[in-house]
């Protein structure tokens, strides 16, 4: 179990701690416990998964953990490689206050453009070094602009986690404009995309959680949504949401 599995925050996701000790994830645990998630009463939604590419930067994505820390919200932070190194007491931030830490490639290269050698820079790479800072090595991937061929899907020895809703902050710094898009499509079980490296994206991050915890959402790890969806992620197939269980 990971160090952020045992750091879940009390009220609404308290009896989530208890699912975690007894689900098996995709880390390869005993696949019989499953059976025991559904002897847990589970919060109830609607849930949303708070994602951000690109970072850690180290003013932006500072200003953003002190905000979701000050919120008591947890949210995915998809890293790329060459950002990490000199911010590395970020990511062990993230860790120590429970966090999701996902790969986002070393040098933020196209998976649709690169053979097998290249993966292994871009991805593998990654997994290591983050392996050695961190001590595990399970990591859900995110693939640059959310393409990846066949084959290097086949190569991923990870879950792929897309998005269901994208307010593309990349390009203006409107947070006005990003909240709106952000409210008007998020559905429970949505992935929200982001960049922690803009700071209007900083604040309109914390807006949006403002504005959905307020209407009732609960902001979620990846890893939990999938433990609250009752589904075990797959090694190389791609997620953009995961609405409720009929």
């Amino acid at each position: 179990m990971s160090k952020r599995s045992k750091i879940l925050r009390g009220g609404t996701l308290a009896a989530l701690a208890a699912a975690l000790t007894a689900v098996w994830l995709w880390s390869g645990q005993n696949p019989d416990s499953r059976e025991a998630v559904g002897q847990v009463q589970l919060p109830d939604g609607p849930f949303v998964a708070l994602t951000f590419d690109d970072g850690p930067r180290a003013a932006t994505t500072t200003t953003l953990l002190d905000g979701l820390s000050q919120r008591g919200v947890h949210a995915t932070f998809f890293v790329i490689g060459e950002n990490v190194a000199g911010n590395e007491e970020l990511l062990l931030r993230m860790e120590r206050e429970g966090h999701q830490i996902g790969l986002h490639t070393f040098h933020h290269r196209s998976l649709a453009q690169v053979n097998g050698a290249d993966f292994y820079v871009e991805v593998d790479q990654l997994r290591e070094f983050l392996s050695t800072l961190l001590g595990r090595e399970n990591f859900m991937l995110r693939p640059p602009f959310g393409m990846i061929t066949p084959a290097n899907r086949a190569r991923a020895g990870s879950p792929i986690i897309l998005w269901s809703v994208d307010p593309e902050d990349w390009s203006d710094r409107d947070s006005d404009r990003q909240v709106s898009t952000i409210l008007d499509n998020v559905e429970d079980g949505g992935i929200i995309l982001l960049h922690d490296i803009y700071p209007a994206s900083v604040e309109t991050a914390l807006r949006v959680v403002d504005e959905l915890m307020a209407e009732g959402y609960k902001f979620v790890t990846v890893e939990e949504l999938f433990i609250l969806r009752g589904q075990t992620p797959e090694n190389g197939k791609e997620y953009r949401c995961l609405p409720p269980q009929e």
